[in-house]
């Protein structure tokens, strides 16, 4: 396939671009500053752009098969990137007619598919109120998604943590999986590629876990 990663610099974006390169993929890694991408290869193509003119990402979009994104906020400083990187993103997207695009969101957007213990949702609640500008700006992306003419998915981790990749995480679509507390960035990289031709994930948020 033919895939553009935003945000590739970043700890999911660089591992999507890594694993889409090690599965035979051609990739264009669209980043403000060459420099901090560390991941090489003969199908790389590296594009520097301003993430917030669609204009300039057009041809980082154009004949593409997928889009893949990890642009968010790091910290609560940087609440609205969100939003504002996405909406160009989809601006370019859709002025090339490209449709599939996976993003990364947060588990705290989806509910769970059963009753969840206690602990568990009160921990939710405690990270919820002190992020809650982050999530304030990832709802404000998911509704620009719904309302966009893409394919979207939106990927919804709990809390990432640097470990090796393991393929073996939990996936629920429409909802998260029951006490889901954490996933490696490298598997969250993981499941995002394999949801790229799957239907059943298109306009939907799908949670993923250990």
């Amino acid at each position: 396939m033919e895939l553009t990663v935003f945000g590739a610099t970043g700890g999911v974006g660089r591992e999507v671009v890594r694993q889409a390169l090690d599965a035979g993929h051609r990739v264009t890694a669209v980043v403000r500053d060459p420099a901090r991408l560390t991941v090489t290869g003969s199908r790389l193509r590296v594009f520097p752009a301003d993430l917030a003119d669609a204009g300039a990402l057009r041809a980082a979009v154009a004949g593409r098969d997928a889009v893949l994104s990890g642009l968010g906020a790091r910290r609560k400083a940087d609440a609205g990137v969100a939003t504002r990187l996405t909406r160009g993103v989809l601006d370019a997207m859709e002025a090339e007619g490209v449709r599939r695009l996976l993003v990364v969101s947060a588990a705290p957007l989806g509910t769970a598919a059963g009753r969840e213990p206690l602990l568990d949702r009160a921990v939710t609640a405690l990270v919820g109120a002190v992020l809650k500008d982050v999530y304030a700006d990832l709802r404000a992306m998911e509704a620009a998604l719904a309302r966009s003419a893409t394919d979207w998915t939106s990927v919804r981790p709990p809390r990432l943590l640097d470990r090796p990749l393991t393929g073996r995480y939990r996936t629920a679509v429409g909802a998260n999986p029951p006490s889901a507390r954490v996933i490696g960035r490298a598997d969250v990289a993981h499941a995002m590629l394999a949801m790229v031709p799957d239907p059943a994930t298109v306009g939907q948020g799908v949670g993923v876990a250990y």
